[in-house]
């Protein structure tokens, strides 16, 4: 059993996520979730919260346990974490190290974890060399992505920017954790 720590930024693909978890936790994972205030527009945390069995982390401030900094207890925990889906807004913030929630926080504290970005936005957004730098910065930092798919997107644009297929993210962090075990 792994300890996956699934994060979700405000998406319209934040309700794969729910499957993702889903499919995760019934592998016999452990899946811990930490959603950026946006992803709680399209999906609620009591969603993640009963398909994983796990409390569900929105607020860096909601310290309900006071021996532990949550942030750094999950990010110890973690043998794997997943962005999905990955805005870009997150993609900025996590390539300029800014830490201004309680997920670009928990994502700061990893170390020596594998992780797994999946974005998810608009084509243009995608396209945005700002965005492609920031992606850029991430890769040679080490992190891993799955690469979003051409397809419609929510908005009528048909493009680059859907996010990649739920058993291509799987398969993805199987072989990470694979990996990390010295499995492969």
């Amino acid at each position: 059993m792994k300890n996956v720590l699934l994060g979700i930024t405000g998406s319209i693909a934040a309700y794969k996520a729910a499957d993702i978890a889903n499919i995760l936790t019934k592998e016999g994972n452990s899946v811990y979730t930490v959603m950026t205030k946006a992803a709680t527009k399209f999906i609620t945390p009591l969603t993640l919260q009963t398909l994983t069995k796990n409390k569900v982390y929105t607020d860096m401030f909601d310290e309900s346990d006071p021996s532990v900094v949550a942030h750094i207890a999950l990010a110890e925990k973690a043998d794997i974490a997943v962005i999905a889906p990955a805005s870009a807004n997150f993609l900025a913030k996590a390539a300029a190290g800014i830490a201004d929630d309680m997920l670009t926080t928990t994502f700061l504290a990893l170390q020596d974890k594998p992780i797994l970005i999946c974005p998810a936005m608009n084509t243009h957004m995608y396209e945005n060399p700002v965005t492609q730098r920031n992606i850029r910065i991430l890769k040679e930092l080490g992190y891993h992505f799955a690469e979003p798919r051409s397809a419609r997107l929510a908005c009528g644009t048909v493009g680059q920017g859907a996010l990649a297929e739920t058993d291509v993210i799987l398969d993805m962090v199987r072989n990470l954790l694979k990996i990390a075990d010295g499995n492969e």
